[in-house]
Formats: C-alpha cells, sequence, structure tokens
C-alpha cells in the first residue's frame, strides 16, 4: 500500500497552472510524436487529412480530399467507397488476428460469465445478423433503430447495418417510450432492435414493456421487431407478439451466412444520431462512412495511442455518440480490444471499475469528470486496492474537469506517468477536436489544450472578433474537418441556422466566410 498524500499536500505539490510534460516513457512508445505536425497540417490542408483517410481500407480510392463549393455542405473524400463493418471486423482476420480478442464484455451480475468476442466471433455473428436484417426486408439506406443498454448484441447490430448499408439510429435505453417513438418516427424507421430488459444495481429491469409502449406512439407500421433475451430466466416472462422475433433465433436460423460487405459512398450515410434541440425537438445528426470512420480512427490513433495489442475501456454508453465513436467504431476500426460494461462503477461495489482494469490489464482509461468527481467522493482506497500498472493513457470527455480532479485522477489513477487528454467535442463533430497530442503537448489541469492539427478552432466575442489572452468568449471552428456532421436529418435549412449562421455569411459561396458555432463557451489561457 502506496503512503497515503492528504489533499493539501498534493495541491502544494501539484499547483494549479503548472503544466506537466509528457511522461518519457509514454512519449518513447506513442503514435504520434513529431510537434511539426501542426505546422504540417496548417501547410498542407486539407490534403493532411489523407493521413486519416490512410487508416482505412478503401474499395474504390477517393478522387478529392475536400468538396467545399456548396458551403456548409462539405463533401470529404469524394467518389471512394468503402464499408465501415469491413474496416471495423474482415481486414484484422485478413491481417492473421482473427483469434485476438475485439470485444470483452462484463455483464453488472458478478455471478455470470463475461463474454469475449475475438475477431473472427464477431465477424461470425455480424454477418448471421446482417442475413436476418436482409431476410426481414432491410435494404440499403433503410433506417434500423436500435433500443438497447450495454450489451454486445449492440455493436453487433450496428456493425450488421453497416455491413449491409442500412444506417442506424441508436436510442439510449435509458430514455422514455415517447423519445423512442419521437425518433422512429423522425427517421421513418420500420424496424427496431431491442432486448427484454437489463440489470441496474442488481435489479433486472423491465426493456420490452417501455419500448412496445413506445411503439404504440411511431406513426407508421413498424413491420419487424427484433428483441435480445438478455435476462434469461430473471426475464419478465414476455410472450413475443406476431412481429417480433428472438434474436438468438434469427441468428441460428442463418448460421454460417456470409454477407459480402456493401460497397458504401464516402458521403452515404453511417448513422443518426438524435441530440436535443432547443426547440423541444430531437435534431437528426448525420454521419458518413467515410469522413466520420477516418475522424474517430485518427483521433482514437493520435489521442488515445490505442494499438491493436491494446485493452481499451471507455466507460461511456453507446447510446451516446461518445459510445459509437470511442466503443465501437474507432477502436475497431483500429483492430485493437474494446471494453464493454453493463453496469454502474460503484456496483456491487466502488472498485468495480479498478477491478476491471487490473483483470483484463487495461491499457487506456477515458470516463466522465462525473465519474471522477464521484471516485474522488468514495476515496482513493478503492484505487489503491488494485494493481493499475497496465494502464498507459487516461482521458477525459463530457464535460470540463476542474483542476482539483484532473490532479488526483492523474495521481491516483495514472500514478503520475499516464497522460491525461482532457477533450472536448460534441455530438456534431463526430469526435475530438480540442485536446493534446499526449506525447507533444505539455498538460495543463482544468485546460483541455490546443485544437487538434489541421483544427482551426478560436474563442470569439459576441460580434465575432477574437478574444485576448486570458479572456472568455464563444467557441468556433473556422474550417470544415472530415467527422463533421453533413446536416441534420431531412432539415438543411436547421442546419445551416443552428450551427453557422451566428457568425457565417450565409449568402456566401466561399468556404472562408462560413464559421461553425458549436454554442459553447471558452476561455483563452493566459500564455496562448
Amino acid at each position: 500500500m502506496p503512503e497515503q498524500e492528504s489533499e493539501a499536500e498534493l495541491e502544494a505539490r501539484l499547483p494549479d497552472g503548472e503544466e506537466f510534460e509528457p511522461p518519457a516513457s509514454f512519449v518513447e512508445q506513442a503514435n504520434v510524436t513529431d510537434p511539426d505536425i501542426y505546422d504540417e497540417f496548417e501547410q498542407n490542408w486539407p490534403e493532411c487529412w489523407e493521413r486519416a483517410a490512410d487508416l482505412l481500407d478503401w474499395d474504390t480510392d477517393y478522387d478529392t480530399v475536400l468538396e467545399d463549393s456548396n458551403p456548409p455542405f462539405y463533401e470529404w473524400f469524394t467518389g471512394g467507397e468503402l464499408n465501415a463493418s469491413y474496416n471495423c471486423v474482415d481486414r484484422h482476420i485478413e491481417d492473421g488476428r482473427g483469434d485476438e480478442a475485439a470485444i470483452e464484455w462484463v455483464g453488472e451480475p458478478t455471478d455470470e460469465d463475461n463474454r469475449t468476442y475475438t475477431y473472427e466471433e464477431l465477424h461470425r455473428e455480424v454477418n448471421e445478423f446482417a442475413a436476418a436484417l436482409r431476410e426481414l426486408g432491410v435494404e440499403e439506406g433503410d433506417v434500423v433503430t436500435m433500443y438497447m443498454p450495454m450489451i454486445p448484441e449492440l455493436p453487433v447490430a450496428m456493425l450488421a447495418c453497416a455491413r449491409i448499408g442500412a444506417p442506424h439510429s441508436v436510442v439510449f435505453a435509458g430514455f422514455s417510450a415517447d423519445a423512442l417513438a419521437t425518433r422512429m418516427n423522425s427517421a421513418d424507421s420500420e424496424l427496431l432492435v431491442t432486448c427484454d430488459g437489463y440489470y441496474r444495481r442488481g435489479d433486472p429491469l423491465d426493456h420490452l414493456d417501455k419500448a412496445t409502449e413506445g411503439l404504440d406512439e411511431v406513426d407508421h407500421e413498424v413491420s419487424d421487431v427484433v428483441v435480445v433475451d438478455r435476462l434469461g430466466e430473471d426475464g419478465f416472462g414476455h410472450d413475443l407478439a406476431e412481429n417480433q422475433h428472438d434474436y438468438d433465433e434469427l441468428v441460428a436460423d442463418h448460421e454460417g451466412a456470409t454477407v459480402e460487405p456493401v460497397s458504401r459512398d464516402a458521403e452515404d450515410m453511417l448513422f443518426l444520431m438524435y441530440t436535443s434541440g432547443t426547440t423541444g425537438k430531437p435534431k437528426g445528426v448525420k454521419h458518413t462512412t467515410g469522413g466520420y470512420l477516418s475522424w474517430v480512427s485518427w483521433t482514437s490513433h493520435a489521442v488515445l495511442d490505442v494499438k491493436p495489442e491494446d485493452t481499451y475501456f471507455c466507460s461511456a454508453d453507446i447510446g451516446w455518440i461518445t459510445g459509437h465513436s470511442y466503443i465501437v467504431y474507432g477502436p475497431l476500426a483500429l483492430g485493437t480490444t474494446t471494453m464493454m460494461y453493463e453496469g454502474t462503477p460503484d456496483y456491487p461495489d466502488k472498485d468495480r471499475l479498478w477491478e476491471i482494469v487490473e483483470d483484463y490489464d487495461v491499457t487506456q482509461l477515458y470516463t466522465a469528470p462525473t465519474a471522477i468527481r464521484a471516485f474522488m467522493k468514495w476515496g482513493e482506497s478503492h484505487p489503491d486496492a488494485h494493481d493499475l500498472s497496465s494502464l498507459r493513457l487516461l482521458g477525459t470527455v463530457g464535460e470540463p474537469i476542474n483542476p482539483r480532479a484532473w490532479k488526483w485522477y492523474y495521481k491516483h489513477i495514472g500514478d503520475e506517468s499516464c497522460p491525461v487528454v482532457d477533450t472536448w467535442w460534441q455530438t456534431e463533430t463526430g469526435g475530438m477536436m480540442v485536446t493534446t497530442l499526449p506525447a507533444i503537448d505539455d498538460m495543463k489541469p482544468g485546460s483541455a489544450g490546443p485544437s487538434l492539427p489541421g483544427i482551426d478552432a478560436r474563442v470569439v466575442d459576441t460580434s465575432g472578433d477574437e478574444v485576448s489572452a486570458g479572456d472568455a468568449g464563444y467557441l468556433t471552428v473556422n474550417n470544415p474537418w472530415p467527422g463533421m456532421l453533413r446536416t441534420l436529418y431531412e432539415n438543411d435549412e436547421r442546419f445551416v441556422n443552428e450551427y453557422w449562421a451566428e457568425y457565417s455569411d450565409t449568402d456566401s459561396d466561399d468556404p472562408d466566410d462560413w464559421v461553425y458555432f458549436p454554442e459553447d463557451g471558452a476561455k483563452l489561457d493566459d500564455d496562448d
């Protein structure tokens, strides 16, 4: 047991405003180490983003990196074709890594077996479910809705949809029946994948009843509902209706099926992600196949330092964009092992997360400041009771992290040997935008860091003028990037008004006159 350090002693040793260099041991093995990358990307923009595209396998090479003749409706890697499912699964098997773990799933109950999906096993089930979806009538371009908790059938279903060119729309399992109906109505989605229930803090929750309630509010015919039996003997005794299908039976009926991945245009929609709107009506954020997948792959590579041999753990929920980008698509595209945990970090005990890190030799942990503050409240005795030495990098996401929580995380979880990447981004950006490159940039607790190479982020006042160092204002992004949303589903006008109109000349065809406004406040550091 290491000697305990009081909070006052920690504050004195790691004072506010101090910057921390990347640990030398991390720098030696990092994916991105050249500080000239910032200048190179600025001087070679937008062709610099070929580096992101090169992380993927393309069925057809793209002709142009960026088509910007109709701002803000930008197109990336035009003419290129690829398949996200192939990039996340098949190619790793072809590289001889089929027996390596793709997904490590840990359920909430401690008395049940956890599940490991190798890339070969993931490939088999993705193909079988893709074949089942086709038999149910799902065609390329159809939107399939998923209303599921953190169970492995969720990423299987996402990848099966991507395989056949059907965009998915994942609804967070904690949302209401009305939220499900609203999203299915907006997307005109005719097929739902859901489950009977799931566990939360030791209790089985009935999810199918809530899903059925939502389906009753959908304004069009829903042809089929696929139901995963998560609870087994703890279930609620549901009898499936005529248009409801048991997931396991569907997969078994298509055992051994092989579905050729559909070549999708780089600008074809990969998924819809609905986010709350100021008017109360959810916004259907449209993300595309080539730009989005290249963006989350590159940021996973450059910021999270993901390698194929890693076991990477993002504690978010796949029902949110963080889970899409940094549990499913980014890590799997790079061929690593991605962790999934069904439950909460304090059940059955407050060291549940640290138990997982120790048991699976987790190399990166990406979590929220809210969770870190809870860990602080529970005390360092919980992480100190576990061997966390496998960790190589720590990350935060979802909200700003205050210096006190940052330093606690850095010391008690990372043992002051792991860089901490404090990341700003949002559903609409697809992936990280403002953060440090962990082997290049010094870390400053409470400051996310600079914008990533190739991203022109600024802090401006209400008139659009850049603020001085030390002043606060509004964050803007003055150039497009591959992972950006392309529009709001079937609502281009709202897309322009909500994200561009504030600081842009909306009558201009010059992309230099268009400024993305995420509606987030920001402060420019005194030393910037």
